[in-house]
């Protein structure tokens, strides 16, 4: 079963093995995600990991609480399918609704398993990005 709780600094290289550890929505340029978006996630944002029974991270999620943007939920694919994802899409969108929002949204690359990840938990296709993704939203 797997233990949500706060990420923290010290995850933080972990959570990049995670980030990079993914087959799908695969971040081709590393440093385009700077130390400064994710220390905000880190310090000001809502920013959840995902632990296995042994304690190791393998999972991690992030969402903006002034506006209801999810800007990041990942597993790692071995442990992925291990109820991690739904643990962590549990847990975050209930502290984007504690946050006081009514809706989340997010952009997925089109045609993943996100997609029906998402859907399969009551998000709804809007549209495409200009970056051509595809942009969802999602009640709470």
């Amino acid at each position: 079963m797997p233990t949500i709780r706060p990420a923290r600094a010290e995850d933080l290289p972990r959570i990049a093995e995670i980030r990079l550890g993914v087959s799908e929505n695969r971040l081709a340029d590393p440093t385009a995600i700077s130390d400064q978006e994710v220390f905000w996630y880190l310090n000001e944002g809502i920013f959840l990991a995902s632990a296995d029974d042994a304690g190791t991270l393998q999972g991690f999620a992030c969402a903006n609480p002034l506006n209801g943007y999810v800007w990041a939920m990942f597993v790692i694919d071995p442990a992925q399918g291990r109820g991690h994802g739904t643990a962590l899409h549990e847990a975050l969108t209930a502290a984007l609704k504690q946050a006081g929002h009514a809706q989340a949204w997010l952009a997925t690359g089109q045609g993943t398993k996100a997609i029906d990840f998402y859907a399969r938990r009551g998000w709804r296709m809007t549209g495409v990005g200009l970056d051509r993704q595809a942009v969802l939203v999602r009640g709470l």
